[in-house]
């Protein structure tokens, strides 16, 4: 049989059940529409909620831990083989927050090809002084310009100029809800308290809003230097250094790396926030089963159709085969039907997806947490286009396969004799 011929006739069967063969794509339609709006705005919802903490946070956190130290001189001055010493309540001590040698590290750092870029930062223990009340706080030291090219600062900042960190003096962008417990408008002094009792007056030029408001009513931001002066501490004193890599995922056995090679405490940011990478993970999961879902039940529709079709059709099925088509003949007929469905309502699915996509995408979303969330949040990843795409032309080859080997197997002699 020439190829051609076989797309007519299954031209010309498609045509004849045309409603038939309607319902079928706008099933496959439905669904890859479905699927592709389903994946685009949960993952989109996905990249938001992670955004909230991962674009904030390093991919490697160098730093001075606070533990206690095992190797007490009890241990180094009497027999150990024979006695063993019960040790209760050890306190750590000699524990030193800053940074050895942190410039230093922070050059060998940038040299790095696999770092992006590096960051150093300030953390301070304080209490903003509200009349007669103490509120806690923290207030990070940063390099404004690396917090701004490697974590997207400004983006955070609601109200206010972040530059102004580096231009005004004994300056301070507060965390939203700190600044509102305390009152505080751009341009007041506020009062801070540190750990070792320094009161300090600081100005206030903006506010800062991360989503979260466990950070947002105890964080607030200065420049490095203005919190070191805070601390009464030399200008290369970091507690923090914060890395950015070109690869995430090196993340892990990187940080381990820097930890041996530097003699510190590092943390990558797979382990600190693995909980909300399991939260993704099941979310996609929770959609891809869905969509897929959608695809099979589209498919069970398409061979139920073609079953009737061949039902209907067995007087042209057995002239078919009484002419001279052989069984693969019968069944590459059929089989076009099912994926000529497939394509058509694959295709259509798509586009309606995308469409439906865009107009989520456009939607106004105004929240008070989320300042930077502007309309509700989509992703149009090519891969899950893919993925719809070349499953509906599965899905509707596998409905189609098994009538089709039914068509093939038809003895044109019974049916005739039957007529």
């Amino acid at each position: 049989m020439k190829i051609n011929l076989g797309f007519e006739i299954a031209k010309s069967l498609l045509l004849a059940r045309w409603r038939q063969t309607l319902i079928a794509a706008v099933g496959v339609t439905f669904s890859i529409t479905m699927f592709i709006t389903l994946l685009g705005f949960m993952n989109g919802l996905n990249d938001l909620l992670d955004g909230l903490i991962l674009n904030r946070t390093p991919h490697i956190r160098l730093y001075n831990d606070i533990k206690a130290n095992i190797n007490q001189p009890i241990n180094k001055n009497i027999d150990t083989t024979k006695t063993y010493n019960f040790i209760e309540s050890i306190k750590p001590s000699g524990v030193r927050l800053n940074i050895y040698n942190a410039k230093p590290i922070i050059d060998l750092l940038r040299k790095d090809k696999r770092v992006l870029g590096v960051s150093p930062k300030v953390s301070a223990q304080v209490f903003y002084n509200v009349g007669e009340i103490d509120i806690n706080g923290v207030i990070n030291g940063i390099d404004v310009i690396e917090e701004e090219k490697l974590f997207a600062f400004n983006d955070y900042v609601i109200e206010g100029d972040y530059n102004d960190l580096n231009e005004i003096p004994n300056s301070i962008i507060l965390g939203k809800i700190a600044a509102e417990k305390m009152l505080a408008s751009i341009g007041d002094l506020i009062q801070v308290t540190t750990a070792k009792g320094e009161r300090v007056k600081l100005k206030v030029v903006g506010f800062f809003q991360s989503g979260l408001q466990d950070v947002d009513k105890v964080q607030s931001y200065c420049s490095l230097s203005t919190t070191q002066k805070l601390l009464g501490v030399p200008n290369s004193y970091y507690t923090d250094i914060q890395v950015k890599l070109h690869k995430i995922e090196l993340a892990p056995k990187t940080a381990k790396e820097f930890a041996g090679n530097f003699d510190i405490d590092a943390i990558d940011i797979q382990t600190a926030n693995s909980q909300f990478e399991t939260g993704s993970f099941v979310r996609t999961l929770i959609s891809y089963a869905v969509g897929i879902t959608l695809l099979i039940v589209a498919g069970f529709g398409i061979y139920n159709i073609l079953n009737m079709m061949i039902y209907e059709k067995m007087d042209s099925i057995a002239i078919l085969k009484a002419t001279g088509f052989s069984g693969n003949d019968v069944k590459f007929i059929f089989l076009s039907i099912a994926l000529t469905i497939g394509l058509i309502g694959g295709m259509s699915g798509l586009i309606f997806g995308f469409g439906l996509s865009s107009l989520i995408d456009q939607i106004p979303f105004n929240t008070a947490a989320l300042p930077t969330v502007k309309t509700y949040p989509v992703s149009y990843k090519p891969a899950f286009y893919l993925i719809g795409g070349v499953f509906s032309i599965v899905t509707t080859y596998f409905a189609g396969l098994f009538p089709a080997k039914r068509a093939s197997k038809i003895d044109p002699v019974i049916i005739i004799r039957g007529k």
